[in-house]
């Protein structure tokens, strides 16, 4: 009996260290965890679309990347205001009072409102998708902010959009310049399409909207004025409308030249601009490099992307009564690549 005991007592101590052992590990865990770093992170995207959409996707996934390189954690908090500025400055404001660590400005109604806001908390502000960032006073330059404020930028080339149209229709005589013009984004680029056209002896005409309605109503213009084709900036109002009438376009044999690849998902002929997927790594990249590696806002340059790639729907491309293999040929020698889509595909 006395044996039995023993054993018991042993089996009993032996369970007792195991246990302390095992609370020991449970300890240096917790203790390992808590060392991890954590940075909050609030991003705005100024409209439910698919370049932005597509962004802030590509931000979340390449910062999960950076977050275990560098054994630290990004607490990621995403809002959407939907182009409504009473939503975006609430959402910009509770990013504030949290407080995070770092905002994102997706697009450039937001980035101006955010940088308007941290004036006085110095908070980072990392901008997204950019047009015109010296022009919307977001920074003093572009290789060097001066302040709060910096990011990447998708800088339309306005000349090879042009370069594009002439390419496909060698006598064109008149372009519809569709835009809205309270989009900060489309002002430049609009004014380079009209130096260019300038230029060329061709005339155009303005065409603007502010929602679909309007957008719809102005399209409906154009097809009635009968433009050879119409051309359209990075305007987020425009690509959110475009589902509603690229058919009427298309029927009415009027190609539509974007300058983003989200307006062909949506319908349209041809969109050409920079990687959004790339853009938004690379945003992710310089958000990490300023909160994880100190880096200084107000020296880190804008980044700018290359313009070469032209998307083009090749269902639209059929309704226009054009032979995509033909259009490919011509658009080729302004172009870096050429990919297609069809109307609504995910990327």
């Amino acid at each position: 009996m006395k044996n039995i005991k023993k054993i018991i007592a042993v089996i009993s101590a032996i369970a007792i260290i195991f246990s302390f052992a095992a609370c020991a590990k449970n300890a240096k865990n917790s203790d390992t965890s808590a060392d991890v770093k954590t940075y909050k992170i609030g991003i705005c995207n100024y409209v439910d679309d698919a370049s932005l959409n597509q962004i802030v996707e590509n931000i979340q996934s390449q910062l999960d990347k950076a977050a275990t390189e560098n054994n630290v954690k990004f607490d990621v908090t995403v809002q959407n205001c939907n182009a409504d500025a009473s939503v975006m400055n609430q959402i910009i404001s509770n990013y504030i009072s949290t407080p995070v660590d770092l905002m994102v400005g997706v697009a450039t109604p937001v980035a101006v409102a955010m940088q308007a806001a941290t004036e006085d908390s110095k908070i980072p502000v990392v901008f997204a998708a950019v047009s015109d960032p010296v022009g919307a006073g977001l920074v003093a330059d572009k290789d060097a902010p001066g302040a709060n404020v910096t990011g990447t930028s998708d800088y339309l080339n306005t000349d090879a959009i042009m370069d594009l149209i002439l390419a496909n229709k060698a006598d064109t005589k008149n372009v519809a310049l569709l835009y809205d013009m309270g989009q900060d984004s489309s002002k430049t680029p609009i004014e380079n399409a009209k130096k260019y056209l300038d230029a060329k002896g061709i005339s155009y005409k303005e065409y603007t909207g502010t929602n679909v309605t309007e957008v719809q109503q102005a399209v409906a213009t154009i097809i009635k004025d009968g433009a050879d084709a119409v051309f359209t900036p990075t305007d987020n109002t425009i690509m959110t409308a475009e589902l509603s009438f690229y058919e009427d376009l298309a029927k009415a044999g009027i190609p539509h030249y974007t300058g983003a690849d989200s307006f062909a998902l949506n319908g349209a002929f041809l969109g050409y601009g920079v990687d959004y997927a790339a853009l938004g790594q690379q945003t992710a990249d310089m958000i990490a490099d300023i909160l994880v590696n100190g880096k200084d806002v107000a020296t880190y340059p804008v980044k700018f992307f290359d313009n070469g790639t032209a998307t083009i729907n090749t269902e639209t491309c059929t309704e226009l009564g054009l032979d995509f293999n033909e259009v490919e040929s011509k658009s080729k020698s302004y172009c870096t690549e050429i990919k297609t889509i069809t109307t609504a595909e995910s990327f």
